[in-house]
């Protein structure tokens, strides 16, 4: 019996995003969680977590770019906070992959963390997982924008009731910049690797990865594109959301013209995805 009342667990607001690039075929980054986590322990995901304080837009209204709150908000069907949701995506990406989603402000270049900067940059990650130093810090300290305008929101999924921890959760899709190396931070992900949709959704009926549903969803999704560039045009185009089901015979998430689809649940999951190839 559960040691909660499933009615009262409260939904908090999150980001997560999915980094892709052709290697040389297109291929997503995947982190995973250290077992004894208490949220998705051993399972393989994207790099996420909670919105808080530090990500509130007002604080990065003058060292964000491309994409001011209110443009990210009417992206997100929101009366504001929009741009929340972005710079929570970019400060979880920096946390748990090492990749910082940011220009220099000088001339709007992508960040550049040469071998000589590599351990001051180690040293804030560091310092921002223990909570030591905000991400506007980070920013200000070494001149930088957060590169709000690469990043392009994808889908939006709200955890089921009857989970201890519940999500408001809005997916996000970049192409990782091309000078810098993601790495796991080896304490709350324990192993990382770069693959394609394909091979993943191979594994998983292998047994051989654990993914949440939602996470799987999306990978199938991302199965449908053969390259970063197609899937980045697509996702900048903020096609319409199509509201997810669930296969009753399957159990798996589908899509429209997916099949299940006509007869598919729709009080197990709620999500809406809109990452998909153009017409």
């Amino acid at each position: 019996m559960a040691d909660f009342d499933p009615e009262t667990v409260p939904i908090r607001p999150a980001a997560t995003v999915m980094l892709i690039d052709d290697r040389p075929d297109l291929q997503v980054y995947m982190l995973q969680r250290n077992a004894n986590t208490v949220f998705a322990g051993g399972m393989w995901v994207f790099p996420g977590g909670a919105v808080d304080h530090q990500d509130d837009a007002s604080y990065y209204k003058d060292i964000a770019t491309h994409r001011t709150d209110a443009e990210a908000s009417e992206l997100m069907a929101l009366p504001t906070g929009g741009l929340a949701y972005y710079m929570a995506a970019i400060r979880e990406t920096f946390e748990e992959a090492g990749i910082l989603l940011a220009l220099h402000a000088e001339d709007e270049s992508p960040l550049v963390i040469s071998p000589e900067d590599t351990p001051r940059f180690n040293n804030y990650r560091d310092m921002l997982n223990a909570g030591e130093i905000e991400l506007k810090t980070i920013l200000e300290n070494e001149n930088l924008l957060a590169d709000v305008g690469q990043m392009h929101y994808v889908a939006r999924w709200i955890t089921p009731l009857g989970s201890p921890r519940r999500f408001d959760a809005r997916f996000f899709i970049a192409r990782i910049p091309s000078n810098q190396i993601p790495q796991h931070d080896d304490n709350e992900l324990v192993n990382s690797a770069w693959l394609t949709p394909h091979h993943i959704l191979e594994r998983i009926d292998r047994e051989e990865m654990v993914l949440m549903t939602v996470t799987a969803r999306m990978i199938r999704s991302l199965a449908l594109f053969k390259s970063a560039s197609q899937v980045i045009e697509s996702a900048a185009q903020n096609l319409s959301d199509q509201r997810a089901r669930v296969d009753s015979k399957t159990g798996k998430i589908t899509m429209p013209g997916e099949p299940g689809y006509d007869d598919g649940l729709t009080d197990v999951e709620t999500g809406w995805v809109r990452l998909r190839p153009a017409p």
